[in-house]
């Protein structure tokens, strides 16, 4: 479980990163931050259907993106549950008293 977090956080990031990447390289219908790449580059690395290939990786990514923190989020509880002090104070028995004579 301790090395399994850390492969996990470092996937998560580098699909973040992928998908910044990818986002930044659509190109949006004012021609935003897509043009910064060069107008044709994108048409000449991935062909002409350049913005549905772009989109469905973006969706795919996405839904990784939100596979993975949730399967982080969940090791987190497992691995952190445990009784609080206020649980623990009120788990140990009360002091018997003996009875007067």
């Amino acid at each position: 479980m301790w090395l399994l977090m850390p492969i996990l956080t470092t996937v998560l990031v580098f699909i973040c990163l992928l998908m910044i990447l990818t986002i930044l390289m659509q190109r949006p219908k004012s021609e935003g931050l897509g043009a910064a790449f060069g107008g044709g580059l994108t048409d000449n690395l991935f062909g002409a259907q350049t913005t549905t290939v772009l989109t469905k990786f973006t969706v795919w990514l996405g839904g990784l993106f939100f596979v993975l923190t949730l399967v982080i989020s969940v090791l987190h509880v497992k691995a952190t549950v445990g009784q609080t002090s206020i649980q623990k104070l009120l788990s140990v028995p009360a002091p018997v008293s003996s009875p007067a004579k």
